[in-house]
């Protein structure tokens, strides 16, 4: 049954309330950092040394978005995470050309689904302002140049889907299995949508951006799309139940 909008809570409100400690706080953060240094060996503690500005990054986001009421520690420490799953997400990636295969995808519907429409749009703003200032985030290459790339689509689609799968997860469509598997659905049409528009006036083909930033893609998608679909709503079961304990 679907919620009224803007009354359903969102996933991470569930999991990690306002109340959760400073330690728990801690460990999520370095774990998440960690996971991304072991991935891309060639990032060090240089690299990794301005995620104390990142957070900063977070709340000049988080407070042009939606004003002083959703400024705070809290949001900006899940919008750091949230930017560092989406950079370990595509360190997992199979190399094809011109796009290649990343978990990014499946970050963006999880992400969107657990943050909501303001908070996951804040994250995925983040992330590109990481990428476009030069930090090793995405799957290879950084900066404008890259950006404006035959990826750039994509990027875009990121944050324009991140909105509309969040608004949809507050509106409690990641409660069942099936509206959560047609949200992601939706969320990755719009991926594609602006992907593959871009990829062919790069290209200057729509045949050749179609073959190579369309086709390879589906089953994949498919795949991730029926991934979250099985886990968030079993994710939310299991956290009304430790709710209710």
């Amino acid at each position: 049954m679907l919620a009224p909008a803007g009354t359903a809570p969102t996933l991470i409100n569930a999991l990690l309330p306002r109340a959760t400690g400073a330690m728990a706080w801690g460990i999520l953060v370095v774990v998440t950092v960690a996971s991304y240094a072991v991935l891309d060996p060639q990032v060090n503690i240089a690299v990794l040394s301005p995620i104390s500005s990142t957070i900063l990054w977070a709340a000049l986001v988080l407070s042009i978005l939606g004003g002083a009421r959703v400024f705070g520690v809290r949001l900006a420490l899940l919008a750091v995470v949230g930017s560092a799953l989406m950079a370990i997400s595509a360190k997992t990636s199979i190399p094809l050309e011109p796009v290649p295969l990343t978990m990014q995808t499946f970050a963006v519907l999880v992400i969107a689904m657990a943050y909501g429409a303001r908070l996951a749009g804040a994250t995925l703003l983040l992330y590109l302002a990481e990428g476009a200032v030069g930090l090793p985030v995405f799957e290879s290459g950084a900066g404008l140049p890259y950006m404006a790339g035959p990826t750039g689509g994509y990027l875009a689609g990121f944050l324009v889907a991140a909105i509309f799968v969040g608004w949809l997860a507050e509106r409690g469509w990641d409660r069942s299995v099936t509206l959560t598997f047609f949200a992601n659905t939706g969320g990755t049409i719009v991926i594609f949508a602006l992907g593959v528009p871009w990829l062919a006036y790069i290209l200057n083909s729509l045949p050749k951006a179609v073959e190579f930033g369309l086709a390879p893609f589906p089953i994949v998608a498919l795949i991730k799309i029926a991934l979250a679909a099985a886990v968030l709503p079993l994710v939310w079961k299991l956290a009304i139940r430790k709710r209710g304990a």
